[in-house]
């Protein structure tokens, strides 16, 4: 397969706001001898344009920031900036500053394949080479050399300890008795800063001065405030996804539930709504004639799970009360007579944070399935990434130095056997079904992580460049990180692998736009950058032809097919307050809104049927087509709905900190999302509610779209 690139709009205009600046420079490859004033006239200008605070003054000599959400083509970017510099002032000695190994591998993948597409367009082809200081010719010709040059390094090239870092700073025999740096500096190259919040620590900072550049662009999505100058462009994630340029992003919450009343195990997959009326998808435990396992089922109001516990002898656990009384789709969650209550995604009961995994593990593999059935026949591969964060979690090698199975690849095996066989029993579809059956458990899935020297596979330590060494020689890297277009490949000997492990680590620097489940197995509690893996797969899809599956070539249809599912070891409530506080904290002046981007992920979207699962322009992009006035006697059901939320709904107050104040919710579409009507509808349902109601929204915001769309969904069910 070959990526097909094309010219899109918003990344022109990332372009021009850095070329602009130096508008009238000539074209003769040197550095603008203007004015600062002149500069920053022109700065301001373009700050302007694109509705960014001007800065007060030129930070740093000639430094320039651009803002572009993960997905959204930021190498292809800064590539097409290189071009237009050089063609439009001649300048040609380029260098982009990485802070990993992977990311430099990643970069250097992304010029190869760009290679043909920008020599079209501009008419000429640049060279790029990756920095080796066992390799200095290609520094000896970037240095004399008049053509367009961009020299690919990775920090720690320059700030690390080891001895390759400090061949750079010294005087080599084979090279003139000159040092490298030295020789780099005398070009005043342009330096880019890909993801400069990871590169510019104080000593690497300090460090980059010493290859005497003359102009400085950085590019990322997560700044750090200290990383930020002149910004010329900013494209955040909520105007990413408001464009369509990123993939809706949907959230499964495995979690354990507090307040248990019994050591009952039990786990609630997810609620479904069949004909107007909810089911619960729950395991529990069930006694055998060869002992206790766990079983999974469907199960209505009345369900007693002691009788259903086992055929002839039953488990004394669920005797007291475990009868379902209640099943509320709107609030997704289910109660039982003794008064407990279960969400979706919650366990409890004897249960071990193996078994959580294990969970996840499962809930990936299901929603792996999902997709892969609806976009099969359309010709997009689907792709699932776990990070983890202790590799022999993965993968353990014995005294001999052979690879054994971890952990997680043995539970990943066991529950992707389990549920493939039930999708291949069940799928119509003989192509699909003739796929699954040439890809065996132990060839879909693969890990890349950093390769040791004796080719074994080791956690990544930040700032440790003896463990970030990677070797040629491994397959998985040369398939995940060199190659994503074999990966891509809907060809079941080929390119088996649809599950990859990854050290959550490498948050930065991999990704590729078929990733559409993306799990976090959590070894502990300490904080992971959610901002930084869910980019890992919000680039929208391609197809087998490597066309891209956007805005341009769906419509109104792009967010049916481009939904990330996050499958998260917390509730959905929580994962989306912790992404909305790292937006909040990388975008202090501005306001993103958590309930525009994110939503619980909606089991019940697979149980709908066929001509129920479309889209058009007036359900923004929703996963499901919403109700129409055409469905329902409107005027009677609105009353009564009305009636209904007038009577019914009552929200309990809380006091909440400033950081949850200053959230702001997309009421409409939140309860339009849940409810599956137009935003027409739910309007007309709360201009008609009472004022003292509908204030309740103030105060707490979650508990009154739960809970009033349970309600509204509790009256479509009645008609």
């Amino acid at each position: 397969m070959k990526l097909q690139f094309r010219r899109q709009k918003f990344q022109e205009e990332a372009v021009r706001a850095v070329v602009d600046v130096f508008t009238g420079c000539p074209n003769t490859g040197m550095p603008p001898q203007f004015a600062h004033d002149k500069i920053l006239e022109r700065l301001h200008k373009i700050q302007k344009k694109n509705g960014i605070a001007p800065s007060k003054s030129l930070e740093g000599r000639y430094n320039l920031t651009v803002e572009m959400e993960t997905g959204t083509g930021k190498t292809y970017t800064y590539i097409k900036t290189i071009f237009e510099l050089n063609r439009q002032y001649g300048w040609s000695k380029f260098m982009v500053v990485v802070p990993s190994i992977a990311i430099r591998e990643g970069v250097y993948k992304s010029f190869q394949m760009l290679q043909e597409h920008f020599a079209e367009e501009y008419g000429t082809r640049l060279r790029y080479f990756i920095y080796n200081s066992c390799q200095l010719n290609e520094v000896e010709r970037f240095h004399s050399d008049n053509n367009l040059h961009v020299m690919i390094i990775n920090s720690q090239a320059f700030s690390a300890k080891g001895k390759d870092a400090r061949r750079i700073y010294m005087k080599l025999d084979e090279f003139q008795s000159r040092r490298p740096i030295d020789v780099i500096a005398s070009a005043n190259p342009v330096v880019i800063i890909d993801e400069p919040q990871s590169v510019e620590g104080k000593q690497t900072r300090k460090n980059l001065e010493a290859f005497h550049p003359w102009l400085t662009l950085r590019y990322s999505a997560t700044f750090k405030p200290d990383n930020i100058y002149n910004m010329v462009y900013r494209l955040d994630a909520v105007e990413a996804y408001k464009k369509r340029l990123v993939k809706k992003i949907a959230v499964k919450g495995i979690a354990k539930a507090d307040g248990e009343a019994s050591n009952a195990y039990l786990y609630l997959e997810s609620i479904e709504v069949l004909k107007g009326v909810p089911a619960a998808r729950i395991e529990f435990d069930f006694c055998s004639p060869h002992g206790v396992c766990r079983k999974t089922q469907k199960a209505g109001v009345g369900f007693d799970l002691y009788l259903n516990s086992g055929k002839d002898e039953k488990l004394e656990i669920y005797r007291e009360g475990f009868v379902i009384t209640s099943i509320h789709a709107g609030e997704n969650y289910l109660e039982f007579a003794n008064g407990c209550k279960l969400r979706a995604g919650e366990v409890r009961g004897c249960v071990d944070q193996e078994q959580i995994w294990r969970l996840q593990i499962r809930e990936t593999i299901l929603s792996h399935f999902e997709r892969e059935k609806q976009l099969f026949s359309k010709g997009i591969k689907v792709l699932s990434l776990f990070f983890i964060d202790e590799v022999a979690h993965y993968r353990t090698y014995d005294e001999a130095g052979l690879p054994q199975k971890g952990m997680f690849a043995g539970m990943f095996e066991e529950e992707y056997k389990d549920i493939a066989g039930r999708v291949q029993d069940e799928t119509q579809d003989e192509a699909y079904r003739g796929y699954l059956e040439k890809i065996s458990p132990e060839k879909t899935h693969d890990g890349y992580f950093s390769i040791d020297r004796r080719g074994c596979m080791v956690n990544q330590t930040a700032g440790d460049d003896r463990k970030n060494q990677v070797s040629n020689d491994a397959s998985a890297y040369e398939l995940i990180l060199k190659d994503k277009e074999r990966l891509l490949e809907l060809d079941a000997e080929k390119s088996p692998v649809r599950f990859i492990f990854s050290h959550s680590a490498l948050r930065e620097g991999w990704d590729n736009p078929n990733i559409f489940q993306i799990c976090t197995l959590k070894q502990s509690s300490s904080a992971i950058r959610k901002r930084q893996e869910v980019g890992r797969g919000l680039r929208l899809c391609v197809n087998q032809q490597g066309i891209r599956m956007d805005a341009d070539v769906l419509g109104a249809k792009v967010h049916r097919i481009n939904v990330l599912t996050v499958i998260a070891s917390e509730s959905y409530e929580d994962f989306a307050r912790g992404l909305q506080s790292e937006l909040a904290e990388e975008a202090a002046d501005r306001s993103p809104s958590e309930f525009c981007i994110l939503q619980p992920q909606d089991a019940r979207r697979k149980h709908l049927e066929p001509q129920a699962v479309q889209e058009d322009a007036e359900n923004g992009g929703y996963l499901h087509k919403p109700l129409r006035m055409a469905d329902l006697d409107t005027g009677e059901w609105l009353a009564k709905c009305i009636a209904s939320l007038n009577g019914r709904l009552h929200i309990s107050k809380r006091n909440h900190n400033a950081a949850v104040r200053d959230f702001k919710y997309d009421l409409l579409g939140s309860l339009a999302e849940k409810t599956r009507l137009t935003r027409k509808m739910v309007m007309q349902i709360l201009i008609g509610i009472d004022p003292t109601v509908f204030e309740q929204f103030r105060d707490y915001p979650e508990e009154f779209i739960n809970k009033a769309a349970d309600l509204i969904v509790e009256q479509m069910s009645i008609i």
